[in-house]
């Protein structure tokens, strides 16, 4: 990833951060065909470094897979349109131009796979935990019929990335003056994009 160090983000806090609000990741491996990506719930576990998640057994993903070379998981965080209107210094000198704000985690690591249904289950009741903890009743898998549960897990396949190396990107307006990224926050929040507005208001005080 191109990563200028003005938005180059270290703080494993903060990309943990990222990967747990924004938890479906692109997992990109290297097969036979080439470069294969899908899109896939990924759980971070801090003790152990590892992202964990399932695939189909009919996806070839998991078995066409170089084990030989790392896999990717890239988490997409808030990202939108910035308006060079937004620009107090488009109105001095007109020396502006739209970009896009993005913030990103990539996720490196030799990917493994197992079958065990006993792990396979405790994943899975840690995944639902992790997602059903916001519901004011919270599913869990033993809520369905035991028999049921079995025969899903047969049809998929637990992943685990051994991560070795977090890249974080957060591009929020870095590269310019103070006064246009106040400018670019309020125009984001003014329509709605609070998200990358709070980013960008988040990395001014950062730096201050």
């Amino acid at each position: 990833m191109y990563l200028p160090p003005h938005f180059r983000e270290d703080r494993p806090e903060v990309l943990r951060q990222l990967m747990a609000d924004f938890p479906l990741a692109a997992l990109v491996t290297l097969g036979s065909d080439g470069l294969a990506a899908n899109h896939v719930p990924l759980l971070y576990d801090a003790e152990r470094g590892t992202l964990n998640g399932h695939l189909s057994r009919a996806n070839s993903q998991w078995q066409d897979c170089r084990q030989d070379m790392d896999a990717l998981a890239i988490f997409q965080g808030p990202q939108a349109y910035i308006s060079p209107n937004w620009y107090p210094t488009k109105a001095e000198h007109g020396r502006a131009v739209p970009t896009w704000n993005y913030a990103v985690v990539h996720a490196h690591g030799r990917l493994s796979v197992y079958t065990e249904p006993e792990r396979l289950r405790e994943f899975l009741d840690r995944l639902t935990a992790r997602h059903e903890a916001s519901q004011p009743k919270p599913w869990a898998p033993a809520d369905a019929p035991p028999g049921y549960i079995a025969g899903l897990l047969k049809a998929i396949v637990g992943i685990e990335i051994e991560v070795t190396r977090l890249e974080g990107k957060w591009k929020v307006s870095q590269n310019q003056p103070a006064e246009n990224r106040a400018g670019a926050a309020d125009g984001l929040a003014s329509i709605g994009e609070n998200a990358m507005a709070e980013r960008i208001r988040t990395a001014m005080m950062d730096q201050n």
